[in-house]
């Protein structure tokens, strides 16, 4: 059976088109309403805002002319994915998802009832419904390309995370495997009548470092396995408040090593998720302390963060939260740089036997860090010490009423290892 033409069908597209930004905000305001998401980050840049009533024009092109299909138009559904994938970015779920488009179906249907009554034109019930049929099934069509998109990232993010982790278990089995060898055979030679007290300590000693490293590394993997959990979706804080956690909880540690833990104000007040920021924070501060250089004095570890701007390989503008970590300690040989956010490399693991560790702390805010679509890397020189740095993803300037940057974070703290 043909769709009969309504002769409103026109003068409602051409209202939604003029009506495309007012229409835009109402949604915007709907969905902060609903969502953990403060009202600025829903649509986080201008530029996003901006083509966000393309998804709109498309509705009113369809609403017109039946005939043209709204996943065919390469703008409608390249803005559609966009918001997919912003979406997967900020943490949303499905469900927030369908949601989202089921509020701006209610918004839709609101103004157009509004306005059909303003329109003195002849129009049959029929007609009217089809219209509306039109509108549901566009809405439809977009939402479907936005939540496919979602749906692909969240697809392709499992499978990397399984990798990792199996090729994590492959490892930590492995040193594992090593360490209980060497702490069993340790503790069977305690019994041993030809011992002397002094290679019984020795033994005892082998036995207690071995066992002291797995500890370190079932905590290592305990920290990784919650890294499965959602790390968009977390509490968020103040990145002065994260500081100020870690300097709190590696205070004491800091004072028995003679290492002052120094921040270098002002420290930008956007927010950050606390467990990713604290836990990249705690590793690069704890190695501070312990790789600090005993021969001198002051000793230092110095954090120090700055909102930047990065140019990707299109050109396009990209705002960072940069947060490093200096210190002046033994520093990192060069011919270890490339190695050291690799699982279970250690760079003085012959030179300082005094620092227990398992070679996993990097690691592990690397992956963290990537995971939020940030970077972590290095800079060092042996002797005069050492900066870490790990960035994430911002979207605005930091603003007086609360700026936010775009991040998310694992679900405990851990005090690393180099």
């Amino acid at each position: 059976m043909a769709v009969p033409d309504c002769p409103l069908a026109p003068e409602l597209a051409a209202r939604l088109r003029s009506a495309s930004r007012e229409l835009t905000n109402r949604w915007l305001e709907r969905i902060a309403a609903r969502v953990s998401l403060e009202a600025n980050r829903v649509f986080p840049s201008q530029q996003l805002l901006d083509h966000v009533p393309v998804l709109i024009e498309g509705i009113a092109t369809y609403v017109e002319n039946p005939a043209s299909d709204v996943s065919t138009e390469p703008p409608v559904i390249a803005k559609a994915m966009e918001l997919g994938e912003l979406r997967y970015n900020q943490g949303f779920d499905a469900y927030e998802i369908f949601k989202e488009y089921e509020i701006l179906g209610s918004v839709l249907f609101h103004f157009l009832a509004t306005v059909a009554d303003e329109i003195r034109l002849p129009c049959t019930r029929e007609e009217l419904l089809h219209c509306g049929h039109r509108v549901f099934e566009a809405v439809a069509l977009i939402q479907q390309a936005t939540a496919m998109q979602f749906l692909r990232k969240t697809q392709s993010r499992v499978r990397d995370r399984e990798d990792r982790l199996r090729g994590f278990n492959r490892m930590v089995t492995h040193e594992l495997k090593n360490r209980v060898g060497a702490a069993s055979g340790a503790v069977g030679l305690l019994d041993e009548v030809w011992l002397d007290e002094q290679q019984r300590r020795q033994f005892l000693a082998i036995a207690s470092t071995n066992l002291d490293t797995i500890r370190d590394v079932l905590e290592d993997l305990g920290t990784l396995s919650r890294l499965d959990e959602d790390l968009r979706q977390q509490r968020n804080v103040r990145l002065p408040e994260a500081i100020a956690e870690v300097r709190r909880r590696l205070r004491e540690f800091a004072r028995e090593n003679s290492v002052s833990i120094e921040v270098v104000e002002p420290v930008p007040a956007v927010e950050v998720n606390a467990a990713a920021v604290e836990l990249s924070l705690t590793n690069y501060v704890s190695n501070g302390i312990k790789y600090a250089d005993p021969t001198k004095n002051p000793r230092w570890v110095r954090v120090e963060a700055k909102i930047d701007t990065r140019h990707d390989g299109d050109g396009e503008e990209h705002r960072e939260l940069i947060v490093q970590v200096a210190d002046n300690g033994v520093g990192v040989p060069l011919v270890a740089h490339g190695h050291l956010f690799e699982r279970f490399f250690r760079v003085h693991k012959d030179t300082l036997k005094t620092v227990e560790g398992t070679g996993t702390g990097l690691s592990i805010v690397r992956e963290v860090v990537q995971d939020l679509g940030g970077r972590a890397w290095a800079d060092s020189q042996p002797g005069v010490g050492s900066v870490f740095f790990f960035a994430l993803p911002a979207n605005r300037e930091p603003e007086s009423t609360g700026g936010s940057v775009q991040s998310a974070a694992v679900s405990a703290s851990h005090d690393g290892h180099r």
